[in-house]
């Protein structure tokens, strides 16, 4: 299945929230290479927290490859693999935050990318799996981590 996630998301955990979810909704991408989701409802304690707006974006998005990138040919008298392409994945998350009070609002950008070297797809797609199973599960265990570590800079 593609990327569409269900509605409501579950937020993990996170210092100063309370059971996070977030009610999302199609939204037009940015480019056709991409699917958007915005936050239309939130749920759970998010005290000081804002729905989608135009002044205070709050989306998710998936972008695919524009053109997807496929292995050549192994050299001929040396059997070796010349070039391999990478097919380049992002998840991006766009949130409107207000830097100092009564001040314009800036956008907080989150970015997961994935390059998945051509080919990988067939010959090795368990490993695939696990790499994003891996990935994913860290940033879920450790989101709270994450989070407290982009508020005070304490790795």
């Amino acid at each position: 299945m593609s990327f569409q996630p269900t509605d409501p998301i579950t937020g993990t955990a996170q210092t100063g929230l309370t059971t996070p979810t977030y009610s999302v909704a199609l939204d037009s991408p940015p480019a056709n290479n991409a699917k958007q989701y915005y936050v239309y409802g939130l749920g759970g304690t998010q005290t000081g927290v804002a729905v989608h707006s135009v002044s205070l974006p709050f989306t998710l998005a998936m972008w695919r490859p524009l053109s997807f990138k496929v292995l050549q040919p192994v050299n001929p008298v040396t059997g070796v693999l010349q070039n391999v392409p990478t097919n380049v994945y992002k998840v991006i998350t766009r949130k409107g935050v207000v830097p100092l009070a009564g001040q314009a609002p800036r956008n907080l950008v989150i970015t997961t990318m994935i390059e998945v070297p051509a080919g990988a797809d067939v010959a090795d797609p368990n490993s695939i799996a696990a790499a994003m199973s891996a990935h994913i599960g860290l940033l879920s265990q450790q989101s709270a981590n994450i989070g407290n570590t982009t508020k005070n800079g304490a790795l």
